[in-house]
């Protein structure tokens, strides 16, 4: 911490009128010109805040007092949002937390592209509470303590959050935190576990442990144990990725699974592939990524970026033929897997490294009919320049990062290509991620 930094945090507290949000949600307010992001305040609030860091262009500062509340302010559905930095938008209503999300895309399409969508797509909406499939929870033993620790960071620090439960975790897990924490401390090897990747599917929870040693063979089977009794799985991860492996149940398939009863379909994956965190959301975002997209029964589609096949198998039984691509094999290899358990013969997983031109792949030469891309949150801007040669009628973008499409709306739109459509998905309610959707079409 800088010296100047300690000398604000050493000043009285101050009040402050919030003017706007930051794009990381905190509260926004000026002084003589200068920025203070003030953590815990909202728009149009009135608070008693205490300076915490200080920058050359702007400083920080925590809320202490709501001297006047913003009429968007609500209960946090979770007891430990104060201190867990898991979700920074439990005090905000719904309905708010929706707009906030809709003008941060709405922004960076101006930002980025000069753009605006020709209409606003209604947000995609589902649960608040229960929702996350997918988690990482770190592992501490405080030794001066004497106490283990199991969860998410803290705000604004590295030092994990001491919580007991989870508003957000799915309940399978989030019921099972305080004894996941018991189990964990009794274990000889406590102090070396580093992590736990959360996995759960339809029917199915999976737990891979993180260990920096070689764990001894009473503290793996104090693991069976608690996984036998819940009927979940556990895995262990000894090294890098590559090493993590099952250890119970001991027989049985090696896979989670979820549903698209929309579709008629069902994916497996392992518990360390890419899913969607959201059940809910992702089913509805299936249906309007294929409303929008609007395969006709002769259409040939491409769905780059493709996974495990969340979007190229819905695709498959709508359209004629479906390619999927992803930059990993292993990935590719899961999509066919799942084709093939769900007898679909009209679709192709390749493994293709996706910043090169591909176009003249035998699988390429055909051209689609339309595209639908799902990239991470770098975004795919070496893709959508070359997206043109394949002169697809329709294109829908889904996207982690509000930033990044709107960088590659611009570049589509310089490809003649214009936004009909565009708008929020609630996949990460409480957080300020925004996941979005947008529709191209060929003018």
């Amino acid at each position: 911490m800088s010296r100047r930094s300690e000398k604000m945090k050493a000043l009285p507290a101050v009040e402050l009128d919030i003017d706007s949000l930051s794009h990381e949600g905190r509260g926004l307010s000026r002084i003589d010109g200068k920025r203070i992001f003030v953590e815990g305040a909202l728009p149009g609030e009135h608070v008693r805040a205490q300076f915490t860091f200080a920058h050359k262009k702007y400083d920080e500062a925590r809320t202490l007092d709501i001297l006047q509340p913003s009429p968007d302010r609500v209960t946090p559905p979770c007891v430990h949002f104060d201190i867990c930095g898991g979700c920074s938008l439990q005090h905000m209503s719904r309905d708010a937390q929706i707009a906030f999300k809709q003008s941060v895309l709405a922004e960076q399409f101006r930002h980025f592209g000069g753009l605006e969508p020709e209409s606003w797509l209604p947000p995609l909406l589902d649960e608040t509470t229960g929702y996350r499939r997918k988690a990482r929870l770190g592992v501490k033993y405080v030794i001066k303590k004497g106490e283990l620790l199991v969860g998410f960071r803290e705000k604004k620090s590295s030092f994990l959050a001491d919580i007991r439960s989870c508003a957000i975790l799915d309940e399978r897990i989030a019921s099972q935190l305080l004894a996941l924490r018991e189990v964990i401390n009794s274990l000889a090897l406590r102090d070396r576990i580093a992590q736990i990747e959360v996995a759960a599917g339809d029917d199915e929870v999976a737990l891979v442990f993180r260990h920096m040693d070689p764990m001894p063979e009473s503290d793996v089977q104090a693991l069976v144990a608690f996984s036998a009794a819940r009927n979940w799985m556990l895995y262990l991860q000894p090294g890098g990725p590559d090493s993590v492996h099952r250890v119970y149940p001991e027989t049985g398939e090696d896979r989670l699974s979820y549903a698209l009863p929309d579709f008629g379909l069902r994916l497996f994956f392992h518990p360390m592939d890419f899913t969607q965190v959201n059940a809910g959301i992702n089913r509805k975002m299936l249906n309007l990524a294929l409303d929008l997209l609007d395969p006709q029964p002769g259409d040939r589609v491409l769905d780059l970026f493709c996974g495990l096949g969340n979007f190229t198998l819905p695709l498959a039984t709508r359209a004629a033929e479906v390619i999927g691509v992803e930059g990993i094999q292993a990935m590719a290899d899961r999509g066919m897997e799942n084709a093939r358990r769900n007898n679909l013969t009209n679709v192709s997983f390749y493994a293709q490294d996706l910043t090169q031109d591909f176009s003249q792949q035998p699988w390429a030469k055909q051209g689609f009919d339309r595209l639908l891309i799902d990239p991470p949150r770098s975004g795919a801007e070496e893709v959508v320049k070359y997206l043109p040669k394949f002169g697809a009628k329709r294109i829908v973008y889904v996207s982690c990062n509000p930033a990044t499409l709107a960088r590659d709306a611009g570049l589509l739109k310089d490809a003649g290509y214009r936004l009909l459509k565009a708008g929020v998905m609630d996949m990460f309610t409480h957080t300020t991620h925004v996941e979005s959707i947008a529709v191209f079409e060929k003018k």
